[in-house]
């Protein structure tokens, strides 16, 4: 990309045809361009032709690439580590539901309510993952369309006013007009007005429009900037009117390439780093999962596998199918207690809050996994106009002509906005305007084709954006001929004039003609007649153009003196000192001797032919009186210096990767921070010729240094190439852009972002993040937000895989000592799906840390649960594992616990050698168990007293749900801070937290004391004293944790202690 036609015909045939071989059209004169094509302009080509070259070439369209069918697409969304897990625990619920309803056991809805609810959880993550991937090829449809549908085409002698743009082959003649869309990339033979801009911005990131020629460029190795007798597919002519050849179509036209590198960067898009986290973590829960499934029925083998020995040898196995069912049932319990089901659908949540929260900051964000990336973004490469600057010219020098020949005097100009009240000129003479700088007034006003607009709340430019910035300089001189007056800053979204001064200039100064800028003579002039009746020529433009063509200067009394070459000397060194400091400078000039000019009324008079050949224009801008000049540039958002600091700061290198010339750009870093004030910079800016040219190991030496780096006159394919480099260093790469050349970027780029005003819907639809206020600062705002995201994530993955953990260890000391199942799989279900999803969901809320853009940016390899964090939750998980079997434990052999009376219910207390061998009971001699009550209900065991284990275990089970409700409560209070203390941080800081534990409280009150939902889960209510005994046993879950956020604190200051010697040496 970049070079246009050069690369032509070295591509790899394409379906849509093949195309000429490699011809630098822009290289070559118009008649070499018609012999290679063989073609007359004049006659254009036949139809018979056309036909036999469309069949060759292949219409002129974009290749449809087929994109993956529905069925890969939902098979990828099983391709996940996690999601199998569950996939598999769910078919194994089915059966074994399935299996127990075929033995006529339970065969009520409560059986398959696990399998149904994991199946729900599955088809859910398939169809939002199959709808974000179907919308991963949007970029590709918004590039087609930008094409043009039509053509104006010169064929047998005649013109095609409607003929289909995919119609097009090579060497076509097209004609084209002001506001036509450039239908193919093709070579400009002839202009038929004196004038043509084309706004190829899109393509090339030029901010205005360019004006084309039909003379060949001298150099063949040119960028597409540097083409300026070629048009290219896609763009638009904003005024003139042109015949052209068709050079390239289809695939083949640079906007083809676009499209080429969009396609190849959307198939080599790589996995976000919390994904990767996640695949890790899944991996090895696999792992756990099966270690531990394998012990749970290893320990508990001698319960349906027996054999005795018999002369060592062992003999008379013994086999129980229905037990092995049962510690099967076990394991699989266990697996679900080892999956956070409801992580997904907790994370996605924490994301979609993320976006809300930087929608309200500007930033738009298009991918959800884009807002937890932004987190641990280490580079950020941007573009320099519009993002690190206001992308609104404004001037900010004034030097007009002293009083004696070789005097100036200088104004400093503040503004930095298209709002005339924008600044004031310091220095500003009082009283009236004085000659000269009166003239200069008038040029800049009347001179000018442009215009301010107050739209959207803030003040815009209608035009040239240089021309709109002399209009706003104009507005801060004052009024013609009047006394200076102070504007009155409270201008009103219904002001009615905004330029009043320019608007006065006009009336008194009626312009008849104008010659149209031209890159040969670099100016522009008007012909106007004053109210005296008299006329005049007005010209601005380049400086030292402009004093070649001066013979006189304009004094600060109005006098004319002889331009000498003392003055000249004087304003050719103010010209280089400006434009050292990257300052676009242009000068003003007038004449009034204007011979057959003098008394020109419009295009009936005599000298009219003159103004139709652009060739007279130089003679007739010629004997000018010059007046002064002016600096103009795009000015630094006021913001971005801070927010540079901040990047730093927070560990972030920041690349700035422009297409502006270099002396501009270093200017503005130097200006902004990127480069300290006199800091040497011979290794840290290059040109994009300048970089590519290195060897790859140069490039990535460059890339690695410290602090910032610029990259200007860069084409679209060296920004690729600058992210590929990076990403393949193991960085984290934010790339901006705005164009259409900008989209493959932003697809490589680990977060794409599309500017929300001044890009194209390609870039945006290439992007994961859309800029609505195009503000460097709003990137780095986001940054930090997607930093405090993640921290907030890490608060609720660590709070839920610790609840996990206790789930797991509650499950195992259960198979491990012999008791009955305490929790069965629906109630882990409910907890890990419903009553855990509301407090880690308002774990998103958390408060940001105060220094979190102080901390260095987080590694790809960091792990997303540390040892020791692991240390920690595998202590609470244990806690929580002897808490829920410890309840259980104790009512069925305990009077009372901590002075709380348990024996309310009427209840059989056993021993715990009964418990815990409950499978013998049946031998057991004058076993009896005495009813009790449970709510409204009774249970009675007169006829089969050993379902007292089973059928009785109901009070059991409802103590140890509602401990491990408790505690997993209580553990979100723990997960607000990873070590501070609730001293520090208490409950209330977030209150969301707070509202969510009511609801998670509620919802188990709810399946609790509703009669059908009670039996559903298979649970019975609790009583006053019952629900004192699980406050008991789960509030020292906070204490304990408490202990081990101490302990995480004082390694950490160690920590930190041992690493101060080391950061003062590397400082020394």
């Amino acid at each position: 990309m970049g070079k246009g036609g050069q690369d032509e015909g070295k591509q790899s045939p394409s379906p849509h045809g093949s195309q000429p071989p490699v011809f630098l059209a822009w290289a070559r004169d118009q008649q070499e361009c018609e012999a290679f094509f063989k073609v007359d302009s004049c006659i254009g080509l036949t139809s018979i032709e056309a036909h036999t070259r469309l069949d060759k070439h292949g219409p002129n369209e974009l290749e449809r690439h087929a994109g993956p069918s529905v069925w890969s697409l939902i098979l990828d969304q099983f391709n996940d580590t996690l999601v199998r897990i569950l996939l598999v625990a769910a078919v194994i619920s089915f059966v074994l539901a399935w299996y127990d309803g075929d033995e006529g056991g339970e065969t009520s809805i409560t059986a398959f309510v696990e399998p149904l609810v994991i199946f729900l959880i599955l088809i859910v993550n398939a169809i939002v993952g199959v709808w974000q991937e179907s919308n991963a090829e949007k970029a590709l449809e918004a590039l087609k369309e930008i094409q043009s549908d039509h053509a104006t085409v010169i064929r047998d002698h005649q013109v095609i006013s409607n003929l289909p743009a995919r119609e097009l082959v090579p060497g076509d003649i097209v004609e084209l007009r002001a506001g036509d869309k450039v239908p193919a990339d093709m070579r400009v033979l002839r202009l038929v007005s004196p004038t043509v801009r084309v706004e190829q911005g899109s393509l090339t990131g030029e901010s205005v429009a360019v004006n084309k020629t039909h003379r060949k460029v001298e150099h063949e190795d040119t960028d597409i900037q540097g083409k300026e007798c070629m048009v290219f597919a896609g763009t638009t002519v904003v005024n003139g009117h042109c015949i052209c050849l068709v050079t390239q179509t289809g695939m083949h036209t640079e906007i083809g390439k676009v499209h080429s590198q969009i396609h190849e960067a959307s198939q080599s898009e790589t996995d976000t780093p919390l994904k990767k986290k996640l695949n890790e973590f899944g991996e090895t829960l696999t792992m756990l999962i099966g270690i531990i499934c394998v012990l749970v029925w290893l320990i508990n083998v001698k319960y349906f596998f027996t054999f005795e020995l018999v002369d060592g040898w062992p003999r008379n196995f013994k086999f129980s199918f229905e037990k092995c069912t049962y510690y099967f049932e076990i394991a699989v319990a266990l697996a679900v207690a080892a999956i956070p089901e409801g992580l997904p659908a907790v994370i996605t949540t924490c994301l979609a809050l993320g976006t809300r929260k930087m929608a309200q900051k500007n930033a738009l964000v298009r991918k959800l996994p884009s807002v937890e990336t932004l987190g641990c973004t280490t580079v950020i490469c941007s573009d320099k106009t519009g993002t690190l600057t206001t992308n609104q010219m404004s001037v900010a020098k004034l030097v007009a002509m002293g009083y004696r020949s070789g005097s100036l005097r200088e104004f400093r100009v503040e503004g930095t906005t298209y709002d005339p009240c924008d600044g004031v000129i310091y220095d500003w003479p009082k009283g009236p305007m004085d000659a000269n700088l009166q003239m200069i007034s008038k040029i800049a006003a009347v001179c000018n084709d442009a215009g301010v607009a107050y739209a959207g709340h803030q003040y815009c430019a209608n035009g040239m954006p240089t021309e709109a910035a002399l209009k706003v300089l104009v507005e801060k001189m004052g009024p013609p001929g009047e006394v200076r007056y102070v504007r009155n800053n409270s201008i009103s979204e219904t002001t009615e004039v905004i330029l009043e001064c320019c608007q006065q200039w006009s009336e008194t100064e009626h312009r008849v003609a104008t010659l149209e800028f031209d890159r040969m003579r670099k100016s522009m002039g008007v012909i106007v007649k004053s109210a005296s009746g008299r006329n005049s020529l007005l010209v601005k433009g380049a400086v030292e153009n402009l004093l070649e063509r001066s013979s006189s200067i304009q004094l600060q009394d109005g006098s004319i003196v002889s331009l000498d070459e003392n003055s000249r000397t004087l304003l050719l060194q103010t010209l280089q000192n400006m434009s050292s400091t990257a300052l676009r400078c242009l000068g003003f000039a007038y004449k009034e001797a204007l011979s057959e000019f003098s008394d020109y009324d419009g295009e009936e008079h005599p000298a009219h032919k003159l103004l139709l050949d652009p060739l007279n224009y130089p003679s007739i801008e010629s004997d000018l009186i010059f007046v002064g000049l002016v600096g103009l540039r795009d000015p630094p958002r006021p913001e971005v210096h801070k927010a540079i600091e901040d990047c730093r700061a927070a560990g972030i290198r920041v690349m700035v990767i422009t297409g502006d010339n270099k002396n501009t750009a270093e200017a503005i870093c130097h200006e902004i921070g990127i480069f300290g004030s006199h800091e040497d910079i011979a290794g840290k800016s290059f040109t994009g010729r300048e970089f590519m040219s290195l060897p790859d190991a140069n490039r990535l030496e460059i890339l690695r240094q410290t602090g910032g780096l610029l990259f200007s006159r860069a084409e679209p394919k060296h920004k690729q190439e600058i992210v590929r480099l990076l990403k393949a260093d193991g960085e984290v790469v934010a790339m901006t852009g705005d164009g259409v050349n900008d989209a493959p970027a932003l697809k490589l780029a680990d977060i794409g972002i599309a500017m929300g005003i001044t890009g194209t819907e390609v870039a945006k639809e290439a992007s994961d993040m859309v800029l609505a206020d195009d503000n460097f600062s709003t990137i780095v705002a986001a940054v930090g937000e997607g930093r405090s995201i993640y921290n907030n994530m890490k608060a609720f993955i660590r709070y839920m895989i610790s609840s996990n953990i206790g789930e797991v260890a509650s499950i195992f000391l259960t198979a491990a000592i012999g008791i009955p199942e305490g929790l069965i799989p629906v109630q882990l279900l409910w907890v890990n799906l419903v009553t855990d999803g509301p407090p880690a969901t308002a774990l998103g809320f958390n408060p940001p840390d105060k220094d979190i853009m102080k901390k260095l940016p987080r590694r790809n390899d960091d792990s997303l649960i540390s040892a020791w964090i692991l240390f920690r939750y595998l202590v609470i998980g244990l806690y929580v594992g002897l808490a829920t079997v410890g309840v259980f434990i104790i009512w069925y052999t305990s009077e009372s616990f901590l002075g709380i009376d348990l024996t309310g219910d009427g209840h059989t207390l056993v021993t715990y050698s009964q418990l815990s061998n409950w499978g013998q009971c049946s031998t057991w001699e004058g076993f009896a168990v005495s009813p009790f009550t449970a709510g409204s209900r009774v249970f009675s065991f007169d006829s089969n007293p050993c379902d007292y284990f089973q059928g009785g275990k109901v009070k059991a089970m409802t103590l140890s749900l509602s401990v491990l409700v408790a505690i997993e409560m209580f553990n979100s209070f723990n997960a607000l801070s990873e070590d501070g203390s609730l001293l520090t941080m208490p409950p209330w800081v977030n209150p969301w937290l707070l509202m969510a534990m009511s609801v998670s409280f509620g919802l188990h009150f709810l399946i609790l004391y509703v009669p059908f939902l009670a039996e559903v889960f298979g649970i019975v209510p609790l009583s006053l004293n019952e629900w004192l005994l699980v406050l008991a046993v789960a509030l020292p879950v906070i204490l304990i944790d408490e202990v081990l956020k101490f302990v995480g604190r004082c390694m950490s200051e160690r920590d930190i202690a041992a690493r101060r010697p080391h950061d003062k040496l590397k400082v020394a």
